[in-house]
């Protein structure tokens, strides 16, 4: 059985007695924490998903201590211009161990799935009807006003093909 689950702003994969890494939480050491943002649940091959979480269900840690993380450098430089600087900070962290995934299937979740396919096959249907429209009969193209300029003005302009041709004999 595994979850997951939305903690300080991350999403992680959790099982029952797993130990992880999450940024800084509110609470002492060795108290428990219960999170309620639970995205998805499986259990014996049997996935709920939550939309955008199931309501009900839970997952109960106890934090086991905090601490930092390593040290990250971040080192910045601009070639030829003697600009070169070093910063560093180490990430606040609390180790916590998974006890518990508590998951309560409740009636309203199951009425609240009934409706919500109910809607989805009439959204169906609709999308269905506009997706066949009625056959058009085909326009005929009128001219446009270039296309006939141009035929216009190469009719009026004689005199340019003779000064042409008059270049190719010389």
């Amino acid at each position: 059985m595994y979850a997951i689950v939305n903690i300080a702003g991350q999403q992680f994969k959790v099982m029952s007695n797993q130990k992880i890494y999450v940024h800084r939480l509110e609470g002492k050491e060795d108290s428990s924490v219960t999170f309620d943002e639970v995205l998805l649940i499986e259990h014996d091959g049997k996935v709920v998903v939550g939309t955008p979480k199931i309501e009900g269900a839970a997952v109960s840690a106890k934090i086991l201590e905090h601490m930092k993380a390593d040290k990250v450098l971040v080192f910045k430089k601009k070639r030829r211009k003697g600009y070169k600087t070093l910063n560093g900070h180490r990430q606040l962290l609390t180790k916590i161990q998974i006890e518990k995934i508590e998951e309560k299937a409740s009636k309203k979740t199951a009425t609240k799935k009934e409706s919500t396919e109910k809607v989805v096959e009439v959204t169906e249907s609709k999308t269905e009807e506009k997706a066949k429209p009625a056959a058009k009969k085909p326009v005929a193209k009128k001219a446009t006003p270039k296309a006939t300029a141009k035929k216009t003005a190469a009719k009026k302009n004689p005199a340019a093909k003779k000064k042409d041709s008059k270049k190719k004999d010389a």
